[in-house]
């Protein structure tokens, strides 16, 4: 039987670094963080291999677990998770795959558009307002909402700045960002198909990213943008 890639002891090191977030308790369990990362380094390699098989990718990246505290209130050294991205290739492509690995069922896939620059953002809210319908038949598809739920993100409250508030289309209009998120229980991150259940994730994404980068790669009359 194949084993699976992330184990028990990874998910109790994430568990007891929560309660000991502190960098004397990190130096005496250095060696469970070192084996607990061996296996995000698979996990890496496993979804680069599966994931080529299904989009272009440019590379799978690991977030370091060092958080950066020069500028936050919360000052605790560690991030109680791990995490990582997988770059889609060429500027054709728009859109990543992001995956979370943490305890307690706070695993995750996602991707979507975090911060998008002004520039695209006003491109989607154009796409948007000329025609909302091809952008809900996507989120409104039934393999979309049984695994992702809805369309999320952080909204304006009202109409952004040169867009009728009175527009159809205003609720989709407000979004400032696009994601799209499924949580995975601990059973599921440590199954050995786990992988294979995170590109099956990656796949349901594809409408979306593919709407996504024929709009941020053309312009308002579908001219491609060079």
């Amino acid at each position: 039987m194949a084993s699976s890639i992330i184990t028990a002891p990874t998910l109790k090191f994430l568990k007891a670094l929560k309660q000991n977030n502190d960098r004397d308790w990190f130096a005496d369990n250095k060696n469970r963080y070192e084996t607990a990362r061996e296996e995000l380094k698979n996990l890496q390699a496993a979804l680069l291999d599966e994931m080529s098989h299904q989009d272009e990718i440019a590379q799978v990246k690991l977030y370091r677990i060092y958080r950066d505290v020069r500028f936050s209130k919360n000052k605790d050294p560690y991030k109680t998770h791990f995490s990582g991205y997988i770059e889609r290739a060429t500027k054709w492509r728009r859109g990543g795959y992001y995956f979370q690995i943490a305890p307690n069922g706070n695993s995750m896939a996602g991707g979507g558009f975090w911060q998008p620059v002004k520039e695209d953002l006003l491109r989607i809210r154009q796409e948007i307002a000329a025609n909302d319908k091809p952008l809900r038949k996507i989120i409104n598809a039934k393999p979309f909402k049984d695994t992702f739920g809805q369309l999320d993100g952080e909204q304006l409250k009202t109409a952004p700045r040169g867009f009728d508030k009175e527009h159809p289309a205003v609720d989709l209009l407000r979004y400032k960002q696009f994601l799209i998120s499924r949580e995975f229980s601990d059973k599921e991150v440590l199954n050995e198909n786990f992988v294979k259940e995170l590109c099956k994730t990656y796949k349901k994404m594809r409408p979306f990213f593919d709407y996504m980068s024929e709009v941020l790669t053309t312009d308002e009359n579908g001219v491609p943008i060079e």
